[in-house]
């Protein structure tokens, strides 16, 4: 079986972003996002800001990494990447200036052929339709929509005026709501009034003097609308599937809705099932800003942009979900356990499959050779990627240890490496654009070794890449026969730019030999807003978390929220007017309990 576990695992590269909106300063982080994945000639390849090249998998779950030519727009945002026939096509995203488009029959080796663009956009998709013509959407912002328009086959130029498509309504779908957990309602015009007002001034300039097409874009920021992005299409039993991003890539709740017609433009209504893609909890959330693709066995796969936002907004990894679509048509992503090992083969066989290994790590205790101020090695289990143990140095000396409280059957290890603040020149020349910046060209390495041990006295080798000639920061250690662990060492470790090794998660998965947890007790209300529900879980004794699970039909509980603590929790993803009925599952390190369903009051 091949294995995988989100964040996908493969090389992310630093992004040296001189950022405007933080005076210019060098803001160092790893970025990958808005992943375009097909299926060409049988391969998988699969496409993200930002990383100078193109991931290649024969199976969905091991990846080389491979450059693209440099005459092709990798320093733009969002690429796109459709199959027409025996070419495939490649554009990316420049808002001020014309976007070329580039085609080729060889995506690792070339010729691309340049089609000269036509208009800018942003967050581009182009999408074949059965009969062979040609459709294109776009659009990225907080103040204008996502338009559609036919192109012409052979010169991809417009064939007419561009449709307005889709709108946010963040004041009826509640998961288009800016802030962590959708907690941020649109300003009024007034407050707009009021900031734009005080903006200019601050600033010295005239209301006059403010060209009118920026009048817009500066209102935009104080607005807090969402962020409209990300258009994605596919067709299915003869509906068209318009798929979008919001609110904004920063936040817990980055998410892909879904609107359903009867043609590539429309009209549209949205879909009972929107968000389909929502990952709101667990250890790395977010999942917008996707594609979504049929494997060679028929099977459908949704892969979209993560968010850890710590060092900088677009701190950003990339995950892949089964999706598929149910006896009514509705689109779903099944992101129940979404950062949790399983196997293709057994989500190809049943797409609702719950993993067949429990996390075995969370919350358990940790110690470590040294420890970096408020970065104590307790961080490296807590299931949050935004926080992290960091050793006191960069020597090779360093250590990390997990301490299971047992001896339990271990089949996985999930080695998730962070970064600190990073101070260090930057190796290459800033290239101006959409966002200043530099990508690092040279490949770097990520090396440790993982030791694991019954008693804590005699030690046993796990996987040794001490000598290890990749940069994999969210490797995946797979053991399908298990071995016998109580205790867990990361060691030895050496990582980019020589900066004290930071960890954001040492994760163990594997199975227990106890009893799964009992069934949780739980109410739910809908808040007045009608956007907002609060399910009030009651503890269980022996539950390491709980899965909120809610949909629009007892039957289609597709949305999940991964939360680790009992009481109170604010899901704001609803879309008002319609019913939801809601389930609480537990879990532990020996299984998964189902709870019961409830209508939402």
């Amino acid at each position: 079986m091949n294995f995988f576990c989100n964040p996908i695992n493969v090389n992310y590269r630093y992004q040296f972003n001189a950022d405007p909106r933080r005076g210019g300063a060098l803001q160092i982080c790893r970025e990958a996002a808005d992943p375009s994945l097909i299926l060409f000639q049988g391969r998988y390849y699969l496409f993200a800001s930002m990383t100078l090249g193109v991931w290649v998998s024969d199976d969905l779950a091991h990846w080389e990494n491979h450059r693209l030519p440099e005459e092709l727009p990798l320093y733009d945002y969002a690429p796109d990447v459709r199959v027409m026939g025996e070419w495939v096509y490649f554009c990316a995203s420049r808002r001020e200036e014309n976007c070329d488009r580039y085609r080729t029959k060889d995506i690792l080796h070339g010729p691309y052929e340049k089609i000269e663009g036509s208009f800018p956009f942003w967050d581009p998709n182009l999408f074949v339709d059965d009969d062979g013509r040609v459709y294109f959407y776009w659009g990225c912002s907080n103040v204008t929509p996502i338009y559609g328009v036919e192109l012409d086959r052979d010169t991809m130029a417009p064939k007419g005026e561009p449709l307005v498509l889709i709108e946010g309504h963040p004041f009826d779908i509640g998961y288009e709501r800016f802030g962590e957990n959708n907690s941020l309602f649109p300003a009024s015009e007034a407050e707009i009034d009021a900031k734009y007002e005080a903006f200019h001034k601050a600033q010295g300039i005239p209301e006059s003097m403010i060209p009118e097409n920026v009048k817009p874009l500066i209102r935009g920021m104080f607005s807090n609308r969402p962020y409209i992005e990300g258009a994605w299409m596919d067709k299915h039993d003869g509906k068209y599937y318009l798929q979008y991003a919001a609110p904004g890539t920063q936040y817990n709740t980055y998410s892909d809705g879904v609107y359903v017609g009867d043609g590539p433009l429309g009209p549209f209504r949205l879909a009972d099932n929107a968000p389909y893609s929502y990952k709101p909890g667990g250890f790395l959330p977010g999942a917008g800003h996707g594609s979504t693709m049929e494997d060679k066995g028929g099977c459908w796969w949704h892969t979209a942009t993560m968010r850890i936002s710590v060092n900088h907004d677009f701190e950003r990894r990339v995950g892949l979900w089964r999706a598929g679509f149910d006896r009514d048509g509705q689109l779903y992503c099944n992101q129940r356990y979404g950062d949790w090992p399983t196997s293709v083969e057994a989500l190809q066989a049943d797409p609702w499959a719950e993993p067949a290994w429990l996390l075995l790590s969370a919350g358990k205790a940790a110690s470590a050779s040294s420890a970096a101020h408020d970065c104590g090695p307790e961080k490296a289990t807590e299931e949050n990627v935004q926080t992290w143990w960091q050793a006191g140095s960069n020597s090779r000396e360093e250590w990390l240890q997990v301490d299971l409280g047992k001896v339990y059957d271990v089949r996985a290890v999930q080695v998730n490496f962070a970064d600190g603040k990073l101070d260090v020149p930057c190796p290459g020349a800033i290239r101006p654009g959409s966002q200043a910046r530099y990508i690092e060209e040279r490949d770097l390495l990520t090396q440790w070794k993982l030791l694991g041990s019954e008693d804590g006295e005699n030690w046993f080798t796990i996987e040794d890449k001490s000598a290890a000639e990749t940069d994999l920061s969210h490797d995946l250690v797979v053991r399908p026969e298990g071995f016998g662990a109580r205790y867990l060492r990361l060691q030895d470790m050496a990582v980019p730019y020589g900066q004290a090794p930071c960890v954001s998660g040492l994760r163990v998965f594997g199975l227990g030999n106890g009893e799964a947890p009992a069934a949780a007790d739980f109410t739910c209300r809908r808040d007045g807003n009608g956007l907002d529900m609060t399910v009030d879980i009651a503890p269980v004794e022996g539950a390491v978390g709980y899965n909120i699970l809610f949909g629009n039909d007892p039957e289609k509980l597709y949305h999940s929220d991964m939360v680790f603590a009992a009481g109170a929790h604010r899901v704001g993803a609803l879309v008002k007017g319609r019913d939801y009925w809601v389930q609480v599952d537990t879990f532990n390190e020996n299984g998964i309990t189902h709870g019961k369903c409830v209508k939402l009051s």
